[in-house]
């Protein structure tokens, strides 16, 4: 899911990461919509904020809107820096640093985290710190799928499956159709996840509040364990087709 770079990488590959980090993003989202009334997983929108509120001299409330959109870019930043410093020794571990990080920011919202107003100091660091995580995932997740995977917003994807969309009145050749339609059903499983991420998270937001995020953090954890398992398994099979080469020479 993560180690798969390159050449190496496939569809699969990238399904299984944009369907499980896509319902991810969906549940940090829907938490911080309902605990601190704001957007977590993008900045597209805190733009526009940080205009009106500029345009309506408030600018405390502007600042804050623009730190916004820092915190998701430091997120990033400080994701593909430790992806890029650990995988000069250890490449097949260069993203476990960087979900690591984001467990570890989501479960912290989640023990001391309590809703409240956005204006509030405590409802502004929530927000600074789920868009640091969501920066660090849609980071890694880019720079592992090569751009093909985006998890935290929806806004380019909608537009790429429009785009696609259309192409198959023109695109007959069943190379080209092929290709599209995987590209198509690949898009189409990440908005769904995101969805099935929202609205679950908005079920356990009333159970649990802040807590939620602890369930998005399991899913990451899964995500590792599971790429960790895969890994093993490989080296094993690799250890298994050596020993059988050397015997049989």
């Amino acid at each position: 899911m993560f180690r798969h770079q390159g050449k190496n990488r496939t569809f699969i590959h990238n399904l299984r990461l944009a369907t499980l980090l896509s319902f991810v993003a969906g549940i940090v989202n829907v938490t911080g919509v309902l605990s601190v009334h704001t957007l977590t997983t993008n900045v597209t929108g805190h733009f526009a904020y940080f205009a009106e509120e500029i345009m309506k001299q408030n600018y405390i409330a502007a600042i804050t809107f623009f730190v916004f959109t820092i915190f998701f870019l430091l997120g990033a930043f400080t994701s593909n820096f430790l992806a890029e410093l650990i995988s000069k020794k250890h490449p097949d571990l260069s993203h476990v640093i960087p979900i690591s990080l984001e467990m570890i920011v989501l479960i912290g919202i989640g023990i001391f985290g309590l809703a409240s107003e956005l204006s509030s100091i405590e409802g502004k660091w929530i927000a600074f710190s789920m868009l640091f995580a969501m920066g660090i995932q849609n980071s890694l997740v880019t720079k592992i799928s090569q751009s093909t995977v985006r998890t935290t917003h929806l806004t380019g994807l909608f537009t790429d499956l429009g785009i696609e969309l259309s192409q198959l009145f023109f695109y007959k050749k069943p190379e080209e159709n092929k290709k599209l339609k995987t590209s198509i059903y690949l898009r189409l499983s990440i908005i769904i996840f995101f969805f099935m991420g929202c609205i679950l998270g908005g079920f356990l937001y009333n159970l649990l509040e802040m807590k939620t995020l602890f369930v998005a953090a399991t899913f990451l954890l899964f995500a590792l364990l599971y790429d960790y398992i895969r890994l093993q398994f490989h080296v094993i099979k690799r250890k298994t087709f050596r020993h059988k080469t050397i015997l049989n020479k």
